[in-house]
Formats: C-alpha cells, structure tokens, sequence
C-alpha cells in the first residue's frame, strides 16, 4: 500500500498529485482484480472517481468506470442508455446528496402534506433501485442524505414536521429500511462521514456554485476513501487478522517490569479507562469474525499474567495465536501467517513504538501498520482505517476465531501421531457436502470473494449472481463444511460446474487454507463425480488460471488424476478427468452420514 495513502493521509496533497499516485499504483500494480463500476450522479463526480481509483488500486481492486452525465442519475438508472447496457456494471454507485432531494418540506406545511412529499421522494428512489437490480442484478451502493449546515427553524429543525432535519433524517430512515430488506444494497452513511468532517467544512458553497460538487473538494479523499471500503468489503479485499502489541498498547505499562498490579488497566484511573475501553472495542471484533493474534516483546508467562488481570476484557482464550518471545515482530507475524494458512497481507499490527512499526512496515511491507500515540488515538485510527468494515456477517464469521483456536488444538494433536494419516483418522472428520441452498447463500458468496490461496479460477460472484446460478438447472454446485471432534469449520469449501452435454466445465473451485491436508479437497471431489454420474457427465474439465496467490494449486488437478489437454503462455492450464472409471480417493473422512 503506497504511504501517501494510508491513515492519517492528507487530502489536499491527494487531490493535487492524483495522476503521480495513480501512475506509481500501476507500475507496481500485480494480479489487481477487475470490476466495472457504474458511478450514476446527481453532482459533480470526475474528481470522485479519480481518487476513488487510487483507493481502490492501493487495496488490489482495479476499477473501470462508467459515469452519468451530470445530474443525469435517475434518466440513466430508470429509462437505461445504451453505452451503460454495454458496460455491464457489476456494481452502481449513486452519488446523490441533499441537494437532490426534490419534493421537499415548506414552511407551515402540515404533517400529512409533508408525510406524502417524503413518500413520494422515497418511492423516486426505490424505483431507481428496483429497475437497476432487475436490468443488471449488480451491488447497488447508495449515498444516504447529509444534513444542512443551516438551521432556519433552529432547535426546531427536529420534532417539526416541516423541519428539513427532521425530513431528511425520516427519508434516511426509509433508506435503511429497505437496505434491511434487500440484498446486494449498501448505505453510504455521509451523513455520518459529514458531520464527523465538519458540516460547516463539508458545506462548501463555492465548491457547489463554482463546479458543482456537493462538498467541499478537501473533502473529496474522506468520501472516496469511505466508499472504497464498502467496495473492498464486498470484494472479500477486508483484512482478516488484527495483531496486537501488549506493553503500551493494550494496557499501560510493562507487565515485566510493574506486574499484574502495577499495569493500567481497569476503571481506578483515567488512563486504565482508556485501556479498557480499548480492550472493549479490539475484543467486538472478535464477534465480526477478526481474528485476534498478539505479537509481543515479552516472556511468555508474563504476557499471560497480563491477559489474566481481573479488570482486562482481553482474555488468552481471545487469540487465535499467541507469539510473546523476543524475536522481531516482523518474524513472528510471518509465522503467525503460515500458522494460520493465511497470507501477510490480512494483517494489521497495532503497536505503540515506532521503531518497531516501522521495522515490520520495511522487513514485511504486506502487513498493514497503524500507528498512535495513546489508546483513544489507537480507537479512532482502528475505527476510520476501513479495514474491516461489514457488509455481510453469517455464523460461520461471528465463529472463527474458535475455529482457529481449534486447529492449533488439531495441530498439537498432530504431534502426538507416528504418522499423519494415523492422525487425521484421529480427528473423526464429518463432512456435509449439497447443493446450495437460500440459507448458506450469503456465507457460499463470501468464500468466493475472499478465498485467494485455493482458487483455482479467482471467478467472483455477488448474491444476486450466485442465487441465479444456484437456481439454474444446468450447473452442479457443491458446498462442503466440515466438522469433527474439536469443533465445527463451518462451511469451507464451493465447487461450480456448467454442464454442456456430456461434459462439466468447473467455474468455480475454492476451499478456505484452514482446512488444507485434511482430505476435504478430496471429499469434494469424491461427491462431485458421484453427482456427475448421476446427472450422465462422462467428463470433467477443470481449468487454472494463475495469479499471484493462488500457485499452491497450480498442480491440483494433476494430483486429483486429471490429465491435461492445454496450457498458454500466461500458465492458463486445461485438465479433464473421465468419470466413468474414477476410484473415491478419501479415506478419512465421512461424507453426508456415511
């Protein structure tokens, strides 16, 4: 990630030297993922774009767009344009703010009168949003509504019913309703993000008279930067691990040095608060299934003493991986990575020293780095990076940190084993493997747009594209969790065929790291050719498109025993797999039951 673009970035430099950063983001640009965005605006939106591109470049997302003329939002989303048609978006940005609002509140206006102006309104926007889910079955992401930097009524703005901040703020809640409602529809909170800039600052009107832009341009990186984290949650591009310091990070003090007692933690004083309320807000992530991971210069038993005081909300039991040791940082969070199956780049390490931050930003660059001086900087800094903003959240993600504490159980239990088949017999693995169904549509969506390592194709889906595929008849799709005696893993892998006659052409094929050499691959596989039997495919044909973190199944279908008809230039590899002769390959695990 380039500097001039993490948190605290300044918004001016951005703004002036956009086409340099976009240059330096290309040329060391490499497997970005394509997505065509439809930015449909209501004000001004070429500077938007622009630096909504760096964002979303810096994060591994490369975007193109198409954009409505000015104020021509609604035209495009409900009469359709031909050049829209042919850029098939695969997700719409509406950028509308207050001052599109049309059917707006007179002075004196009775209640009834105003109630049906604010239906009204609603209705002109849930009708773009209908047409638009209808025509492209894209991620719609909507601009809620700021609120005005004048108060003509003053106080009375609320609990009025002409009152335009009381109006806006109910049209608002008419949003959210329907955001509630509907899949693939995302609120963009500005009102959020314009007060907490300032609403006198985000009220530019000479920015508005002079280009039409319905904030103020210093603004600008706040409200693309804010946008870029939806589209990078929706693209499965969140980070997946936070990583902690202990000494001045979690508690003040140093546990080694002043002991359990002498730490400030807890409610006796100003700063223990502070601590506290860290720990209060770090541990909620654990519920949005981010993985906590502590990476400390410490004796072991100290950091534990530490985790242990009676007033720390943070518990042992709360990590997935505990590295206290006096290793560098930097070493022990590329360990932390390969324990975990998971890649650098889903970390973010919190640390109060600068030396150290800056050693683990040179020695492992993938890893993201915040920086703070004291625990409410730490708060806010975690709270506006972006990194782990929610736009889905199933069972499988509020589990998975008990999850990973599970395979380090299974890991320990290996070690007791002479041999590793003798050890996963030990395990008792289950596996459930069907087709998808409407319940786990959400969790099979989100495998496919995170899952990065055993990808063979790295095909993203939205809902609305994979409800389509579940519910077409000429697909054979498959969904696998697997549990056994320490736990549940929860739904782990997805398997994606199209049929075309005789044959099955493979889409899609993913499985999460955490459950690598266990077999499941091989269950899948064992399901898929039963159900191809089945449904009289004779072959199978999988395909493997290489990219920069998917090699470690460059030579799956050769380990599976398919023989392979093609490769290019660019290491695109074509496998086929006769079905008629296939011999199951699992031995231990138990698939549905059996």
């Amino acid at each position: 990630m380039l500097p001039e673009l993490s948190r605290p970035f300044d918004g001016d430099m951005i703004m002036q030297k956009k086409k340099k950063l976009l240059r330096l983001l290309k040329e060391k640009e490499q497997g970005a993922v394509p997505l065509k965005i439809a930015v449909l605006g209501g004000s001004t939106t070429s500077d938007i774009i622009k630096v909504l591109e760096l964002f979303l470049r810096d994060r591994g997302i490369a975007p193109s767009f198409y954009e409505s003329e000015y104020a021509q939002y609604w035209n495009d989303a409900v009469f359709g344009n031909k050049e829209l048609d042919e850029f098939k978006p695969e997700l719409v940005f509406i950028h509308t703010t207050s001052r599109n609002i049309e059917e707006k509140p007179r002075v004196g206006e009775d209640a009834q009168s105003v109630a049906d102006k604010l239906e009204r309104e609603y209705a002109r926007y849930e009708r773009m949003w209908t047409r638009l889910s209808e025509k492209y079955g894209c991620v719609i992401i909507q601009n809620n509504f700021e609120l005005p930097s004048e108060r003509l009524l003053g106080n009375r703005e609320v609990g009025c019913a002409f009152g335009r901040i009381d109006y806006i703020t109910r049209l608002n809640c008419r949003l959210y309703d329907y955001a509630q409602s509907h899949k693939n529809f995302y609120i963009h909170d500005i009102n959020y993000l314009s007060a907490a800039y300032g609403l006198e600052r985000w009220h530019e009107l000479r920015h508005w008279h002079l280009y039409k832009y319905a904030m103020s341009v210093s603004a600008i990186p706040e409200f693309a930067y804010s946008l870029a984290g939806i589209v990078c949650s929706v693209m499965g591009r969140n980070k997946k691990v936070l990583a902690l310091d202990l000494d001045n990070t979690l508690w003040g003090g140093v546990i080694g040095d002043d002991g359990q007692s002498g730490i400030e933690i807890g409610s006796e004083t100003s700063e223990g608060q502070s601590y506290k309320r860290l720990q209060e807000y770090v541990k909620a992530h654990k519920e949005l299934g981010i993985l906590l991971t502590v990476c400390s210069k410490n004796d072991p038993e100290n950091a534990i003493e530490g985790l242990n005081h009676p007033d720390a909300p943070l518990k042992p039991n709360d990590f997935a991986c505990i590295k206290a040791n006096w290793d560098e940082k930097w070493r022990n969070l590329d360990e932390t990575a390969r324990e975990l199956n998971l890649l650098p780049e889903s970390f973010v390490f919190l640390d109060d020293n600068p030396a150290e931050r800056e050693i683990v930003r040179t020695q492992l660059p993938e890893v993201t780095v915040i920086g703070f001086d004291n625990p409410e900087e730490c708060i806010r800094a975690l709270d506006k990076c972006g990194f782990f903003e929610v736009t889905s959240l199933s069972a499988d993600d509020a589990a998975r940190g008990e999850m990973y504490r599970a395979n380090a159980e299974r890991a320990a239990a290996e070690r007791q084993f002479a041999t590793y088949g003798e050890f996963l017999q030990s395990l008792e693995m289950r596996a459930e493997i069907r087709d998808f169904d409407p319940v786990h549509i959400p969790r099979i969506t989100q495998l496919t747009n995170k899952s990065n390592q055993f990808n063979l194709t790295t095909r993203r889906y939205t809902q609305t594209e994979m409800e389509q595929t579940a519910a077409d008849p000429n697909y054979i799709r498959l969904c696998g969790r697997l549990t056994d005696k320490f736990g549940d893993n929860g739904i782990v892998s997805v398997v994606i065929g199209r049929k075309d006659g005789a044959a099955l052409h493979m889409e899609l094929w993913l499985m999460s790291c955490r459950v690598l050499k266990r077999e499941m691959e091989l269950a899948m596989l064992d399901t898929l050719v039963e159900e191809c039997k089945k449904a009289g495919i004779e072959e199978i044909i999988g395909y493997y498109y290489p990219t920069k973190k998917n090699g470690m199944v460059a030579e799956l279908y050769k380990q599976f025993g398919f023989a392979q008809t093609s490769s290019d230039e660019n290491g695109n590899t074509t496998w086929r797999l006769e079905t008629a002769n296939y011999t199951p390959k699992t031995t231990a695990i138990k698939i549905n039951g059996d």
